[in-house]
């Protein structure tokens, strides 16, 4: 009897899940789940941090901040990134990207390309930080909620 129930129990637990093939999905790691269509993804709260709001495979809505190489905005080591290159123009730091991932902020820097060579404080999971060499600059800019696209 129990490996009927248990056959029973499972048989519906595989007809109850979407087949990916069919359904795109979106993977909120932050809450440890799968978003399975966009509509729902773009209806998740637009002020938890912690949502990533993907728009498309390649186009992300994130929050856009900028740092400097002052020691009191990093580690001990102010001018080597996280991937172990110096700090320079077109540097951005972010946890949900690999290093090398080349990143367009077009409402922002128009055509310019980023590349992602540095990390985040690890509760900063929606957020990208864009390397400046000037402290005025950087708070000046502040923060932006925006569309980044993925070149590569």
């Amino acid at each position: 009897m129990k490996k009927y129930i248990i056959s029973f129990l499972l048989g519906l637990a595989v007809i109850m899940l979407p087949r990916v093939s069919e359904t795109p999905s979106v993977i909120d790691a932050t809450r440890g789940m799968v978003i399975h269509t966009a509509s729902a993804a773009l209806n998740m709260s637009e002020n938890t941090e912690k949502s990533m709001l993907p728009i498309s495979p390649k186009t992300y809505r994130v929050w856009v901040t900028a740092y400097t190489s002052d020691p009191n905005e990093t580690d001990d080591t102010p001018f080597i990134t996280a991937s172990n290159t110096e700090v320079r123009d077109g540097i951005i730091a972010a946890n949900f990207l690999p290093f090398g991932t080349q990143v367009k902020i077009p409402a922002l820097f128009g055509n310019k390309i980023f590349t992602v060579e540095d990390r985040m404080h690890k509760r900063k999971t929606n957020f990208i930080d864009v390397w400046m060499a000037d402290k005025t600059d950087a708070v000046d800019f502040g923060i932006n909620r925006t569309e980044i696209f993925i070149v590569n």
